[in-house]
């Protein structure tokens, strides 16, 4: 009988593996993920940084006629270019120039707004355990303990050597 079982089991698994060879392009078709795009990192990229003046490739790669003809002027004596179109050459090259990379943003205001508003709620949390989790303060923490605590201390002499009992004055009844 357990030959049988076994039999039985050997043929449902090597079923159900056929039947996951052949259904399971189907199945994955069927879940309706979109595959997201790559971008190739080993091609040259552009980016703006102040520790890098030159990036990889060009601001635009793709040249309008008027851009193309600005370029084939760029060849010749920069004299003969206006202001404007030594601006429009730059645009080309570069997107920021360094002082619009290095212009505030107000980006700061965010991040001190957050680290105030996460301060304010730490503190309420505080403030509610402290009201309504911890217990009261221990007796022995307030003054009047405390001194009868010092007082009962120099009667018996504790510690009278090196301690602050040797540091009273038992004729006078003060600290020396």
């Amino acid at each position: 009988m357990l030959h049988l079982t076994a039999g039985r089991v050997g043929s449902l698994v090597a079923r159900r593996a056929t039947l996951a060879l052949t259904t399971s392009s189907a199945r994955m078709a069927s879940h309706g993920h979109e595959v997201a795009e790559s971008v190739d990192m080993s091609q040259p990229m552009y980016c703006d940084r102040l520790d890098t003046p030159l990036p990889d490739r060009p601001y635009k790669d793709v040249l309008t006629g008027a851009d193309k003809s600005l370029k084939q002027k760029e060849k010749g004596p920069w004299s003969q270019l206006t202001k404007e179109e030594k601006i429009a050459l730059y645009r080309l090259a570069f997107c920021q120039t360094y002082p619009e990379m290095k212009q505030l943003t107000g980006e700061w205001k965010t991040v001190v707004g957050g680290i105030f508003i996460f301060l304010g709620f730490t503190g309420l949390v505080v403030w509610w355990q402290r009201v309504y989790v911890y217990p009261e303060r221990p007796r022995t923490f307030e003054d009047e303990w405390q001194a009868k605590q010092l007082k009962r201390m120099l009667d018996m002499r504790v510690n009278p050597i090196e301690g602050f009992s040797a540091k009273w004055d038992y004729e006078k009844g003060q600290w020396k």
